[in-house]
C-alpha cells in the first residue's frame, strides 16, 4: 500500500478553530528551523517532567524529527511565547500485521503544559491527529502511552503488551542451549547500528512491530550526546558459528549500594535473531560477574527465558499494556490481514468520531484476506466499541475475554468463530517506545 509523506498533510480546520476560540494558535513547526525545533524539545521535556535538556542535547535531538510532521499549540500571552505549550508529533509507519503490513499514523510526543489543562487542548490536538490520518486514507493510528486512562476515549484500545523481567541470578542456574557461537563486545555506534540492523531484518516476523530510525538506537546503546548514564552503557553482539551477526544487546550496570558483588544489570534492549542468539545473550547476561539481578523491559509476554532456566521461579514477570491502535477504516485494516478460519458475521460498530461508525458484515476465507461490506439495518451478531475492536485486531485479545467483562456484547457462537478468525501464533508484540 503507497504510504503518503505525513508532513504533506494539512491541519485539521476543526481543531484548529477550536484552539483559536481559546485564544490559543495551533501550528506547525517546520523541523528545518532549527530554533523553533529547538523550542518543541524543550517544550516536550518539559511536557514529560524531564530536566531542561542541555544545548548538547537538543541539538542531538534534531536528527530524531527528521520527516515528522510537527504541530505545536502557542499562547501569545505567555512569557515564553516562543515555547508551545501543548506538542504532538506523527509519521506513518509501516505495522506488521498478520500475513503483512499496513501504514500506520504513529502518534508520538503528545504533552500539554500544566499550566494550560482542561482547556480542550489534548482533545483538539488528538481528534485532529486522527481526522488528518483519515483525509491522508491512512486506515489505522498507534501510539505508545504514559498513562492507560487517557487514550481510550478517542477509540484507542490496548493491542500489543510487553513483560518486565527480574531474574535472581543466584538461584537461576542455566537450563539452555549451549550456542556455537561467540559474544563479543561493541563500541557505542556499532551497537547502535547492530540494533537497528536486526530489528529491520525481524520487526517482519513479529505482528505489531515498527520500524525503529537512527537516533533510537543511538539513545539505546549511549551514542546520542547527553544521553544520561551513558557512559555506563556497554553493548555487545553474537555471531552464530558462521561467523553472521545473529543478536546484540546494550545494557548497563547499577552498583549495589549494599553488596558491590550483587549489582543489578539492567538490559536496554536485547534483539536476537534466532532462538540461540536470544539465549545467548540472556546467558552473558545471567552469567556476568558480579550481578544478583538481571532486569529487562519491554520483553514479549511469550518469552522464553523462564524455560532457559534451571530454576523457573527466579524469574518474575509483570504484564502491561503497550502499543494502543485505533482503526479509522474498517474495509482497508481487514483486507490487509490474513485469517486463521473462515468468518462471516456481522458486526454493529459505535465510533463517537464517526469513522468506523456503522454495521458491517466482515467475511472471510480460511487462509484469505477478508472483506468489509456496508449493511445498514441488518440485525447485528455482535455489538462492540471501536477501542475494542481496535484492540482485537491484531489477534492478542481475545473477543470472548472482552464479552465476560461487559466490553463487547453478541451470540456465543459468532464471538467463538471471531476468535478463530483472529486467532494468531504467538503473541503481538512491539519491542520499543515511540
Amino acid at each position: 500500500m503507497m504510504q503518503p509523506d505525513a508532513q504533506t498533510v494539512d491541519l485539521d480546520q476543526v481543531s484548529l478553530e477550536q484552539l483559536r476560540n481559546e485564544g490559543l494558535d495551533y501550528r506547525r513547526v517546520d523541523p528545518a528551523d532549527e530554533p523553533a525545533l529547538d523550542n518543541l524539545t524543550r517544550a516536550i521535556a518539559r511536557g514529560f517532567i524531564e530536566e531542561e535538556p542541555s544545548e548538547e542535547t537538543v541539538i542531538a535531538a534534531r536528527p530524531g524529527q527528521a520527516g515528522r510532521r510537527l504541530v505545536g499549540v502557542f499562547d501569545a500571552t505567555s512569557p515564553q511565547a516562543e515555547l508551545p505549550v501543548a506538542t504532538v508529533g506523527s509519521w506513518i509507519a509501516p505495522v506488521t500485521v498478520p500475513g503483512g503490513e499496513l501504514p500506520m499514523w504513529a502518534v508520538s510526543e503528545v504533552t500539554v503544559a500544566g499550566t494550560h489543562r482542561r482547556r480542550g487542548i489534548a482533545r483538539a490536538m488528538l481528534e485532529g491527529e486522527l481526522r488528518a490520518a483519515a483525509a491522508a486514507e491512512v486506515p489505522l493510528a498507534g501510539l505508545t502511552v504514559s498513562e492507560a486512562t487517557i487514550y481510550g476515549r478517542y477509540g484507542f484500545g490496548p493491542a500489543t503488551w510487553h513483560t518486565r523481567v527480574s531474574v535472581d541470578t543466584r538461584r537461576a542456574g542455566w537450563a539452555g542451549v549451549e550456542p556455537e557461537g561467540a559474544v563479543q563486545f561493541l563500541d557505542r555506534d556499532a551497537t547502535a547500528v547492530a540494533l537497528g540492523e536486526l530489528h529491520e531484518r525481524t520487526r517482519n516476523s513479529r505482528v505489531g512491530e515498527i520500524p525503529g530510525w537512527p537516533l533510537l538506537w543511538q539513545q539505546i546503546s549511549g551514542a546520542k550526546p547527553g544521553e544520561p548514564h551513558a557512559a555506563a552503557i556497554r553493548g555487545v553482539r553474537y555471531i552464530d558459528g558462521g561467523g553472521e551477526l545473529r543478536g546484540a544487546m546494550a545494557y548497563r550496570i547499577i552498583e549495589s549500594d549494599e553488596d558491590w558483588a550483587r549489582s543489578r544489570l539492567e538490559v536496554r534492549h536485547l534483539i536476537g535473531e534466532t532462538p540461540e542468539a536470544r539465549a545467548a545473550l540472556w546467558r552473558y547476561a545471567l552469567q556476568h560477574d558480579l550481578i544478583g539481578t538481571v532486569i529487562a523491559q519491554l520483553r514479549p509476554v511469550d518469552e522464553p527465558l523462564p524455560w532457559l532456566l534451571a530454576d523457573a521461579r527466579a524469574a518474575k514477570l509483570k504484564t502491561a499494556d503497550h502499543g494502543w491502535l485505533r482503526i479509522l477504516d474498517l474495509p482497508a485494516v481487514i483486507a490487509a490481514r490474513s485469517f486463521a478460519a473462515p468468518i462471516d458475521i456481522v458486526l454493529r460498530v459505535a465510533d463517537s468520531l464517526g469513522f468506523t461508525e456503522g454495521v458491517w458484515r466482515v467475511e472471510a476465507a480460511a487462509e484469505g484476506a477478508g472483506r468489509v461490506t456496508a449493511v445498514p439495518g441488518a440485525e447485528p451478531d455482535i455489538e462492540l466499541g471501536v477501542a475494542e475492536l481496535s484492540s482485537l485486531y491484531l489477534g492478542g485479545v481475545s473477543a470472548r475475554s472482552l464479552a465476560e467483562a461487559g466490553r463487547l456484547r453478541g451470540d456465543a457462537a459468532a464471538i467463538a468463530s471471531l476468535d478463530a478468525a483472529l486467532h494468531i501464533a504467538g503473541a503481538p508484540f512491539l519491542s520499543i517506545w515511540y
